[in-house]
């Protein structure tokens, strides 16, 4: 089996995007063929999401057949509509009297402050994204729900740096698979986990980077307007999971951003992870969601050090 070293390792499992590059704006579709047991995790205070409440366990919607990530703040919840009509098309989804019930959910990220703000992924941009979506290699940073993220916003939007997409997956021996996507848009820096290195994050007036911390200090808080923030993303796994253990993992991959962004979870972000399980192989949610928090990690280490300075915004690559 050849291994792409994305979330599109897992089975089934496929990732288009679309986006305006000239707005700054995009979203990101994952199909999954033949449905997937879902479960969600919001943790920061100022999410934006469609179709979580059905993932709760006690819920009685038992599997999922599209996420959607997206750019747009509020306006790209629309997207879902797109993916939605893309899965029906397509057949693909649950059966109720010869119709097809696709069930799709999602989260989205605020990026107007960076591009054109008046255009937003709509449901035309969530159908393209769906329709593109296959599996294999596929494009990081400034791409799909990536497209206008940005990072370090604790000082204002001005000394930000850029954010991105990112995606990673670990395959072992017995086969077991999990992997993660993410667009990473927090009002934290991005830090290498390994060395404590910042590897981008709000500047200073000279343009080198500063530390969240030395800001907030100074700043008494976090002086970027509420509801601007957040980080989302997809852990997926081949194993066999309930839905109240998908959540389990979905709350352990957030450890994933904890290790890497600082500060994560604040009333400025609106951070979702969604976890999906194929239900191909059994394996513990324990091990899993270890394996998630790593993959989620590592993929926000992929998106920041994919992404590329736009609109007068540096990304890592330009700080080396």
């Amino acid at each position: 089996m050849t291994i792409f070293n994305n979330i599109t390792d897992v089975p089934g499992i496929k990732v288009g995007h679309a986006e305006n590059h000239q707005a700054l704006t995009g979203c990101t579709a994952l199909i999954i063929e033949n449905g997937a047991v879902c479960g969600v995790d919001v943790r920061g205070s100022a999410p934006g999401t469609i179709g979580t409440d059905g993932l709760h366990p006690i819920h009685s919607l038992e599997e999922v057949h599209g996420i959607i990530l997206s750019g747009g703040s509020i306006y790209g919840l629309e997207t879902a509509s797109g993916v939605v009509q893309y899965l029906e098309e397509q057949k693909l989804g649950s059966s109720f009297g010869g119709l097809t019930l696709p069930l799709v959910a999602g989260a989205i990220i605020f990026d107007l402050g960076i591009g054109d703000g008046t255009i937003r992924p709509d449901k035309q941009m969530g159908y393209e994204a769906a329709k593109n979506a296959k599996r294999g290699v596929f494009p990081l940073g400034n791409v799909g729900a990536g497209c206008g993220a940005t990072i370090g916003k604790v000082a204002e939007f001005h000394r930000a740096m850029k954010g991105g997409l990112g995606s990673v997956s670990k395959v072992f021996p017995n086969g077991l698979v999990v992997a993660a996507i993410v667009a990473v848009n927090p009002v934290g820096e991005v830090r290498d986990p390994s060395t404590g290195e910042i590897l981008a994050g709000t500047r200073d007036d000279n343009g080198k980077i500063r530390s969240s911390m030395e800001w907030m200090l100074e700043n008494e808080g976090i002086m970027a307007p509420a509801n601007t923030n957040t980080t989302i993303g997809v852990v997926a796994t081949n194993a066999i999971l309930t839905k109240p253990k998908a959540t389990k993992v979905a709350e352990m991959a957030h450890n994933g951003l904890a290790k890497t962004i600082y500060p994560i979870h604040t009333s400025r972000d609106g951070d979702t992870i969604f976890s999906l399980a194929t239900g191909e192989m059994e394996a513990s949610a324990d091990l899993v969601g270890t394996l998630a928090a790593d993959v989620m990690a590592e993929a926000v280490i992929e998106a920041t050090k994919a992404a590329k300075g736009v609109a007068g915004l540096p990304a890592y690559q330009d700080l080396l």
